[in-house]
């Protein structure tokens, strides 16, 4: 015990910096999550099977990098999470967010499931209706 305390005291300034970083990312999502659901496509879930991005077909190196770059942050914002599950944070909610942004087989099927949960697609709606987007339509 007295090792530990002793390593708190001495890492002071890492652990302010770990908590402040914690509360950005808290009030960043929160901030953040109405503008999320309110860009999904209302008609995004109703085909069984993930639509081609236009991006990948008008701007392929663009698309590309930008593939790189969010399976990057997904990837990094897993790691926090699972970090987070041991320091202060909010490890469960930054793990699914990088879990969303990450590309892999059958991680949309894994999203249409989830969104599609009745008590999941009232919340997304309501929160969609917040900044006046129509509801995601479910059936096709």
């Amino acid at each position: 015990m007295n090792e530990f305390l002793l390593w708190v005291t001495g890492n002071q300034a890492l652990l302010i910096t770990i908590g402040i970083a914690s509360a950005i990312v808290f009030v960043a999502s929160l901030v953040s999550l109405p503008w999320l659901v309110a860009i999904i496509p209302d008609d995004y879930f109703m085909s069984k099977e993930r639509q081609t991005s236009r991006w990948k077909g008008k701007f392929p190196i663009l698309w590309l990098f930008a593939f790189i770059g969010k399976n990057i942050v997904g990837y990094l914002m897993l790691f926090a999470g699972i970090l987070m599950l041991f320091l202060p944070g909010q490890g469960l909610i930054t793990m699914i967010a990088g879990l969303l942004m990450m590309d892999y087989p059958g991680k949309y099927s894994l999203e249409r499931k989830i969104a599609l949960t009745p008590s999941i697609l009232v919340k997304l709606n309501w929160l969609r209706s917040t900044v006046n987007r129509p509801p995601l339509k479910t059936e096709q």
